[in-house]
Parts: C-alpha cells; structure tokens; sequence
C-alpha cells in the first residue's frame, strides 16, 4: 500500500501495513515509512 509519508514529503510503500477502521466506521491503512520509520496512514473508504 503506497501512502505520503510527511517527514520524506514523498509518497512510499508503507511497511507493516494494517487495515484498521476508525471510530466513524471508515477502513484506513497504518504503517511505518521505510526510509524514516515515520508512522503513516491513509484514508481508504467507508465499510461496506
């Protein structure tokens, strides 16, 4: 999953993506960068 990571400011392949769902009951992924370590997340829909 490809996913902007703020501190490179470039978009990455995110490592150790999980699917998680937020509190609104929409699906988003949540890794880390792998050049930095920053964590990163990406909004992906509302759940089906």
């Amino acid at each position: 999953m490809e996913a902007y990571c703020v501190k490179c400011k470039a978009k990455k392949e995110m490592k150790d993506a999980n699917e998680v769902t937020m509190k609104n009951g929409r699906q988003a992924m949540k890794g880390v960068c792998p050049s930095c370590g920053t964590g990163m997340f990406r909004i992906m829909g509302k759940k089906k």
